[in-house]
């Protein structure tokens, strides 16, 4: 099974420059999860929540560090996770373009 999380958008704080470290901005997440069905789903709100939580709470320095605390935190909340793929756009932090950072994981079970 894969779980598609399409436009996740809220405010955070997440970046190097100065006034990001002030100023929440817009992100904009992307996510599929590709798990093990049996018995037991994955709640796609709990997950949600979990990544709007970590991106909220956290204020990173760097996506990539965004990325990788969001796989951990998943991976061990969802032992059912066989890999993910995620994305996290900044579509407002240069004036003529949107920029993302994203990252394919595999599970090590």
């Amino acid at each position: 099974m894969t779980i598609h999380i399409e436009n996740l958008k809220f405010q955070c704080i997440i970046g190097i420059l100065d006034f990001e470290r002030v100023t929440p901005q817009d992100v904009i997440i992307n996510l599929s999860i590709d798990y093990k069905y049996e018995k037991e789903f994955i709640n796609y709100a709990e997950v949600v929540q979990i990544i709007k939580e970590i991106m909220i709470k956290s204020e990173f320095l760097l996506i990539e560090e965004a990325l990788n605390s969001i796989n951990l935190k998943l991976t061990k909340e969802f032992l059912s996770i066989k890999s993910m793929e995620i994305k996290i756009t900044k579509p407002s932090i240069l004036p003529d373009c949107s920029v993302s950072v994203s990252n394919h994981y595999k599970s090590q079970s």
